[in-house]
């Protein structure tokens, strides 16, 4: 299955624990649409969160996340691990 990291741009800076809760919507969701939610990282004062997600389509991956909590990615790209 197709590996992506999305991208999210919040304007203001955002609060790992926010990011946290959101990652465990996201989580609580996922499995509906066959996507696994894997890591996630935060620039709290730049306002990013990027997401490693493992889906079926960046479509299904930004589904949980409309789903979750309605903060879907900026851009999303596939990926490859080495």
């Amino acid at each position: 299955m197709p590996l992506y990291m999305d991208v999210h741009n919040i304007e203001g800076g955002v609060s790992v624990a926010d990011v946290a809760k959101a990652h465990e919507a996201d989580l609580a969701t996922q499995d509906r649409h066959g996507v696994d939610y894997r890591h996630y990282w935060v620039d709290e004062k730049a306002g990013k969160i990027f997401c490693l997600v493992e889906a079926p389509s960046a479509d299904a991956a930004n589904t949980v996340h409309r789903e979750a909590h309605g903060l879907v990615a900026d851009e999303i790209f596939e990926v490859s691990e080495h």
